[in-house]
């Protein structure tokens, strides 16, 4: 016969342990903490400011932020190796730009075309850089610093000291006001390349490839992995995302200049440090890239409603970057811990 008080110790500890796997659950999961930390702020700021959870402001701060966002796609894989492309901000300028001249100067009109062409001179932008690390040996930091001041040189060349205003780009500015569904065409750009790249890390060979060169790139080289192939992979992808993202500022903005977009690669890195992509390769996936890259957008467009003053922002924005990363920090370590209490027998 079992006693009363037992029975209801035996309920208290059932329960503190079923909290505890739930703590461990969220501790143990980079991706888990980041969506606590976003639904946290934007708690905090929609009782600032009642205006920013509608509809309307969450399809804006989509749009506005959708070349952030699908160009850290690439920044992922670039990570993922042990890599770094400083000069992905360049390469868009110069890819929007010439698209830009093309559509000014009345030789192409089709707006199909010119994303293509974009994306064509993104490519091949990327792969000079891929080449350049991959066979030439050449530092990435190195590397990629000279090509984003030889891109954006480029781009100040073929504008020739003109722009392109949003009279100039015909109906090529139309694609980023066009909806299907009611969500905006950029936006939808930004989930089919979220989509795709989902699937490629996480199902095929190519998405094991790459975290196997960044997880030990010794190890990859032996199990039979041409590891210059897969970083020229990367690289040349990262300029095509570049190239799509310049075709897609473009069009947003209903202009084309050769200074946009300068030093965009920062937030494009930053997204996925948040998101939990690790500097040194080999971790970090999809998923906590998207909440990056929308824990990036909510700092953006949340600090202007809650009244910080524009010289304040990068401040109080670089604040709360460092914040959220010591946290990712601390849960990687926590995931660490975990995995080595796992492995004792």
């Amino acid at each position: 016969m079992s006693l009363p008080w037992r029975n209801k110790d035996r309920g208290v500890k059932k329960k503190m342990k079923e909290n505890n796997s739930v703590f461990k659950r969220i501790t143990s999961s980079r991706e888990a903490s980041m969506v606590i930390v976003l639904l946290v702020l934007c708690i905090i700021v929609t009782i600032l400011s009642p205006s920013f959870l509608t509809v309307k402001s969450i399809m804006d701060m989509l749009k506005n932020n959708a070349v952030t966002m699908i160009m850290a796609l690439g920044m992922l894989c670039v990570l993922l190796i042990g890599g770094i492309d400083i000069s992905v901000g360049s390469t868009l300028a110069f890819s929007g730009m010439a698209i830009g001249m093309l559509a000014k100067r009345g030789i192409i009109n089709s707006t199909p075309l010119l994303i293509l062409i974009a994306v064509i001179v993104g490519t091949i932008c990327g792969l000079l850089v891929g080449l350049v690390i991959a066979y030439g040996k050449v530092p990435p930091i190195i590397a990629t610093l000279g090509f984003m001041y030889i891109y954006r040189a480029m781009a100040y060349l073929i504008s020739n000291s003109e722009w392109a205003s949003a009279d100039a780009l015909g109906d090529f500015k139309n694609f980023a006001l066009n909806k299907i569904l009611g969500i905006n065409n950029v936006i939808w750009v930004m989930i089919i390349c979220y989509v795709i790249f989902f699937i490629v890390m996480k199902w095929t060979k190519t998405g094991r490839k790459i975290y196997a060169v960044g997880s030990n790139r010794e190890a990859a080289a032996i199990s039979g992995i041409n590891t210059e192939r897969v970083e020229l992979f990367v690289y040349t992808i990262m300029g095509l995302l570049a190239g799509l993202g310049g075709a897609l500022a473009v069009s947003i903005y209903a202009s084309a200049q050769p200074n946009m977009f300068d030093g965009e690669e920062m937030d494009v890195i930053a997204s996925c440090v948040l998101g939990g992509v690790s500097m040194s390769g080999g971790r970090g996936s999809v998923t906590g890239v998207l909440i990056g890259s929308f824990l990036l957008a909510v700092i953006a467009k949340a600090l202007p409603l809650v009244g910080i003053s524009s010289i304040a922002q990068n401040t109080v924005q670089g604040v709360i970057i460092l914040i959220v990363i010591v946290l990712n920090v601390v849960t990687q370590r926590m995931m660490d811990r975990n995995n080595l209490k796992g492995r004792e027998m």
